[in-house]
């Protein structure tokens, strides 16, 4: 396992920060967790899904059209459910209740997905070593596309900002069916990073995941609307949802504007900054001011606040983030936002293609 150090000696803008947003919860009297905002939000994402799923599955729409536009639709849905219940939930920011929050996280599980593992390699390995090489699964897609300079480079790199999208539409079904299982037989989280040993229940919920996810996703729509309608219709709900998890993850650390970090021959990482800092540099927010897609993307476009304060709710990010902002100004330390998706968007293709290049 790889070693990483920050330099956590003088940590003094991070507790600055961290004491200004304590007063800012006191003073206005919030809790750091969700509210009903939050909570109308998770029933409209969840009725969505279950009105859609009934549709689709039992009372098809004879017009092909009208199926595809549906299914694009819960592909969207499964991914603002991640965005905006699941990410909550796995953080302990949904609500101040830890059963709730447990359900919440365990959303995942309904979507194909692994509570368990998403934690390990998100919550704990990506918001600890972000852009670390190695120890960040969060920006691991080799071989097939190289971030960094860091990385193994081969051939077909240079093409990468071709292909790159196509490959984000296979990311929903590479991270259920290949990546969960990959991590659950070799026991790792990431290539430096064992993964802890599974309790008995643990396993059970792994397995019992994959099962009802399949169970309920594909072979109940397999024999209501046949073979080959499910195979197109889950295929467009997943290579919806795999873009939109893809773009909006990448976005937030794969830009030119963001740092990298790697392990050297000695399998050691020396960060210069303190983690606050090392958070700041390798995380961007875009389209802050768009409310509609912060509803959407469960405040993800808000993603330097969110490594700073994980277990703060995305819906308090648009207020705290002009704390962060003028703390950063104070500091000198670089706060990176871009106006709009479409702005980071550009720079994450021009760092594909970089990337691939260098």
């Amino acid at each position: 396992m790889a070693v990483v150090r920050f330099n956590n000696k003088n940590a003094e803008f991070f507790s600055t920060l961290r004491k200004r947003v304590d007063e800012y919860f006191a003073q206005t009297k919030t809790p750091i967790t969700g509210n009903f905002k939050l909570y109308l939000k998770s029933i409209i994402l969840f009725t969505t899904l279950i009105a859609n799923y009934i549709v689709l599955t039992f009372y098809t729409p004879p017009q092909v059209w009208v199926s595809i536009i549906l299914c694009i639709i819960m592909g969207v849905n499964f991914a603002a459910i991640g965005f905006n219940v699941m990410h909550d939930g796995s953080h302990g920011s949904y609500s101040n209740n830890k059963v709730i929050n447990k359900i919440m996280a365990f959303s995942l599980n309904l979507l194909g997905g692994s509570a368990y593992i998403w934690n390990l390699k998100h919550n704990v390995n990506h918001h600890t070593f972000t852009n670390i090489e190695g120890m960040d699964d969060d920006i691991d897609i080799r071989p097939f596309i190289r971030v960094h300079a860091d990385q193994p480079k081969y051939w077909f790199h240079r093409f990468q900002h071709f292909y790159f999208m196509a490959l984000y539409g296979l990311t929903y079904l590479f991270w259920i069916f290949y990546q969960d299982f990959k991590k659950y037989f070799l026991s790792r989280v990431s290539e430096h990073t064992p993964m802890r040993k599974m309790s008995i229940k643990e396993h059970i919920n792994f397995w019992m995941s994959k099962v009802i996810h399949i169970g309920i996703f594909m072979i109940v729509p397999m024999y209501t609307v046949g073979f080959v309608p499910f195979i197109i219709g889950y295929s467009v709900m997943s290579v919806t949802t795999g873009i939109l998890i893809a773009v909006v993850f990448q976005l937030a650390h794969i830009v030119e504007e963001a740092d990298f970090k790697a392990p050297n021959q000695e399998k050691k990482v020396s960060v210069e900054d303190e983690w606050a800092v090392h958070q700041i540099n390798t995380t961007v927010n875009f389209a802050t001011e768009s409310k509609s897609l912060s509803w959407l993307l469960g405040g993800l476009n808000f993603q330097v606040e969110h490594h700073l304060f994980p277990k703060i709710s995305h819906i308090h990010y648009p207020d705290i983030s002009k704390i962060v902002r003028e703390t950063c100004n104070e500091f000198n330390v670089a706060y990176t936002s871009f106006p709009t998706m479409m702005h980071a968007f550009v720079s994450h293709a021009k760092h594909m293609k970089n990337a691939g290049i260098a």
